[in-house]
């Protein structure tokens, strides 16, 4: 006598959800323009030549974002067009301080102090409250509170990274995690995709930076022993 194993409904319906999802994402991915190809690799280019510490990630990255402004626009996202202008504006002063400051080392990775994390949550909280404030009041976004909290992590993650701190990568990711649902609502699927991606890339990120940081100090304990 041979047993049935029945899959519990609850089963049932996660393997129609996914297989919702997958259906919604091949719809979109069929969907989807060129622009949105282009924009894509040349996102996964600029996370590449800035792994590989080459200064074409600049001009890749920034033709990118121009792209990226030019989409979210036209999908509503006006607090995720203001943050890439943003990048853009950083990507600029980057390239410039590549050029200048490239024979000297750089700063040092480092964990933030308390008062770092009192501008961290200042910035997070101030720039949600404006951005929630002139997204739902002077634009037609539908997704205002999504948009804004987007947005202010990301600016805070981009000020750690500026300062070389771990901590960025957990700000950067916070932004990620709410990023992918917003970009797959809003039909831009190879923005979801790629933001998947730079997830991936962030918990590299963090664990190759707070292995730097052990070794930085202890080296600066063998130092101070002898």
């Amino acid at each position: 006598m041979h047993l049935i194993r029945v899959m519990p409904a609850e089963g049932k319906n996660k393997i129609m959800n996914i297989q919702a999802w997958l259906h919604l994402l091949g719809e979109q991915l069929k969907e989807t323009g060129w622009l949105q190809w282009l924009g894509l690799l040349l996102g996964v280019g600029e996370v590449l030549l800035a792994r590989a510490n080459k200064i074409a990630l600049y001009p890749t990255g920034i033709t990118g974002c121009a792209i990226s402004i030019y989409l979210l626009l036209q999908a509503g996202l006006y607090g995720e067009s203001l943050l890439t202008f943003y990048y853009i504006v950083m990507s600029f002063y980057g390239w410039w301080y590549w050029v200048k400051k490239k024979h000297l080392p750089p700063v040092k990775v480092s964990y933030a102090t308390k008062k770092e994390w009192i501008t961290v949550s200042a910035i997070v909280v101030i720039g949600y409250l404006l951005l929630y404030i002139i997204l739902k009041y002077w634009t037609p976004s539908t997704v205002p509170q999504w948009d804004a909290l987007v947005s202010s992590t990301a600016w805070a993650g981009m000020w750690l990274l500026a300062r070389r701190k771990i901590e960025n990568w957990i700000l950067l990711n916070i932004s990620n995690l709410f990023a992918i649902p917003l970009l797959f609502q809003k039909a831009l699927p190879l923005y979801a995709l790629l933001t998947i991606f730079l997830f991936i890339v962030a918990v590299q990120g963090y664990f190759s930076w707070r292995k730097e940081i052990k070794k930085e100090n202890h080296v600066s304990r063998l130092s101070t022993v002898s």
